[in-house]
């Protein structure tokens, strides 16, 4: 598969760019971002092509991997599908629920595959452990602490993202607790959300469709000797943690990859797809818009 890299940053530089040139079943055939240089830079230490036009990179490929803030990447990818590119997105999917179901209504008109990016998802031994739990059912309620430091950490090259300063935890680390939780607990019939704690920290409690409730604490914010996350489940099983993984994160970008691969090849959707994305849009958006004094 001919792939190319939309994005220059830190996320392209230290975890796409590396696995898409390293992966054995594609050809990464350039990269184009929004800094010309920065692009041209990220192709040449991975002996690829520089675009100074998107259409053009998109003429000459199959797919795309994104790696850029959610509204440029919802249009993009709205873009990408159109054109016929299989997409490889970060999550969150979109800032909006309108502009998240122009992505998945412009993969599914185009018949392209779609995965996101949820880091856990694509780990061996948590992904395995959802499956499990999912089997197992009866829970009766589930914790999940997502504590980053992204803000408090004097090295962290995301602490200037703009759109993590606006959309905090609640969009940054919110999904990938949310893409644990769903598939164990079902969806949610009622959210409803706290702003309490030092800088970003959100707190959200759901009661889901099975009749099991979660709580999630979200926070980039943590002192980082304090950071790190936790899924805990409670039910007729006993009590379970997600367990921890070892792998960076260009490994479960390769698994991503193979997942598209696959999605491609068969035509059958990947649990992780773009639909799967929007569903945890509408929850972040229905929990930002409670925040903001919304109704519930």
């Amino acid at each position: 598969m001919r792939i190319g890299l939309l994005g220059t940053g830190p996320w392209a530089r230290v975890a796409h760019a590396p696995a898409l040139s390293g992966h054995p079943d594609l050809d990464f055939i350039g990269v184009w971002g929004r800094r010309p240089d920065a692009a041209a830079e990220l192709a040449r230490l991975h002996g690829t092509r520089a675009y100074d036009d998107l259409d053009t990179l998109l003429a000459d490929v199959d797919a795309v991997a994104v790696a850029l803030p959610p509204a440029v990447q919802a249009e993009l990818a709205v873009r990408a599908a159109r054109a016929g590119c299989h997409l490889l997105l970060d999550k969150p999917l979109a800032p909006t629920v309108a502009e998240g179901r122009a992505v998945v209504e412009a993969a599914e008109r185009a018949g392209v595959a779609s995965v996101v990016f949820f880091t856990t998802r694509f780990q061996p031994g948590p992904e395995a452990w959802i499956g499990e739990q999912a089997r197992a059912g009866g829970w009766f309620t589930g914790r999940a602490q997502w504590l980053g430091a992204v803000f408090t950490a004097a090295d962290s090259p995301f602490a200037a993202s703009p759109w993590r300063r606006e959309k905090g935890a609640l969009w940054d680390v919110g999904p990938h607790a949310l893409s644990i939780l769903l598939p164990v607990l079902g969806e949610p019939r009622r959210v409803t959300a706290a702003a309490y704690g030092p800088g970003d920290t959100v707190h959200l409690v759901l009661d889901h469709e099975s009749g099991a409730s979660s709580s999630l604490t979200l926070s980039l914010t943590a002192p980082p000797a304090a950071a790190g996350a936790t899924v805990e489940l409670h039910g007729e099983a006993g009590v379970t943690l997600l367990p921890e993984s070892s792998d960076g994160a260009v490994p479960a970008v390769t698994r991503a990859v193979d997942a598209l691969l696959t999605a491609a090849r068969t035509g059958i959707p990947h649990p992780c797809d773009a639909a799967f994305a929007l569903r945890i849009t509408r929850i972040l958006a229905t929990a930002e818009s409670l925040l903001d004094g919304g109704a519930p």
